[in-house]
């Protein structure tokens, strides 16, 4: 028996990556209902179509519209919050469409759980909200400390939690580099690299379920949770995908790789842990447990109680942590679906142009 037995679980922002893989995960355990909450109908009918479960809701809506959150949250057990823009170019371009669903809207679903009486609330983040220098890291990061504030306002033993998970890249989720470069190199195109040597977090979207799963079973109100991760160069990712692409095609092992320069807003490592946070943080082994900061508002704590351990300590970032070599890109590459279907390792559950998880 789960924790999830006969209850009833939200999904804002149903119809992404996220929402597909906690569908494939929980659709054959003893839970209630799983309601898909998304302002995308099209996605919406596609999962519908696909699925033709029962035990699947599904509800249009928008969360930055808390009158149509509350239609989706009556009756509601558990909340996975990852309704979001997370595109670092078009958030940068569009900042305060950014702001209104990443800050405003996740406030939204965090006051209409509280109203509602939902047991438990996690809010996913990203790596990008750690030292943020772009629009969407910068909104992520508002977000946490909105989730956060929220969980410390409301105190232990309150009848809702909320807490945070931050993960780093999820590997083929909706507008990642792998879909994209493999499109690439079966055009006859060149893979194109922004930095041969950024580096970047590797997950897979069980993992991503899995840190989400671990936050509603441990914890506590304002708790910010993050697993740890291994982390590869592009360069590295490249060559592993070319070398597992050439099991499908040997040309595709002879793709050209061109390099072309940094995007709008990204970062040579990503941090998923400041060095602050470190200072802090509780390990839980495969997991790193954050506690809020507990202090309330009287000014002079602030002043007289300080951490000497945080000017010790390192972030915990993609630069640092264990670094993949090519052959262990590939065999992390071999957990995803649609690589293992286009090497004929399983067969296909959707279109072969549909590449995301």
């Amino acid at each position: 028996m789960s924790i999830f037995k006969d209850k009833v679980l939200l999904i804002t922002g149903g119809t992404g990556s996220f929402g597909n893989a906690v569908l494939r995960r929980f659709l054959d355990s003893d839970i209630k209902e799983i309601r898909i909450f998304s302002r995308d109908e099209k996605k919406q009918d596609d999962m519908r179509h696909a699925l033709q479960n029962p035990k699947v809701k599904f509800y249009i809506g928008n969360v930055r519209e808390k009158a149509s959150v509350d239609v989706a949250m009556r009756g509601v057990d558990y909340v996975f919050a990852a309704a979001a823009l997370k595109q670092v170019p078009s958030c940068e371009f569009f900042p305060m469409e950014a702001t209104m669903t990443n800050v405003i809207g996740t406030n939204n679903v965090l006051l209409s759980a509280i109203e509602h009486g939902v047991k438990n609330v996690v809010v996913l983040s990203t790596d990008k909200a750690a030292y943020p220098i772009n629009a969407m890291g910068i909104s992520k990061a508002l977000m946490e400390k909105v989730a956060i504030a929220k969980g410390r306002e409301l105190g232990q033993g309150a009848a809702t939690t909320i807490c945070c998970t931050r993960y780093g890249n999820v590997m083929a989720s909706r507008g990642s580099v792998i879909p994209l470069w493999v499109e690439q190199m079966e055009q006859g195109k060149p893979i194109t690299i922004t930095d041969p040597e950024m580096t970047r977090f590797m997950m897979t979207l069980d993992d991503a379920v899995d840190l989400v799963v671990y936050a509603f079973t441990h914890g506590e109100n304002g708790d910010l949770f993050v697993q740890k991760a291994p982390a590869a160069t592009l360069s590295t990712l490249a060559e592993a995908l070319k070398q597992t692409y050439a099991k499908v095609n040997p040309a595709y092992g002879e793709t050209e790789v061109k390099v072309i320069g940094t995007r709008h807003g990204e970062k040579l490592y990503e941090t998923l842990v400041t060095r602050e946070e470190m200072a802090k943080a509780v390990d839980m082994g495969d997991y790193y447990r954050i506690p809020c900061d507990t202090r309330d508002l009287n000014y002079d704590k602030f002043f007289v109680e300080g951490n000497e351990k945080v000017s010790k300590i390192e972030d915990y970032h993609s630069h640092n942590t264990r670094r993949l070599d090519v052959e262990g890109m590939k065999e992390l590459l071999l957990k995803l679906r649609f690589i293992r279907e286009d090497l004929g390792l399983q067969p296909r559950s959707k279109a072969k142009e549909i590449r995301s998880e």
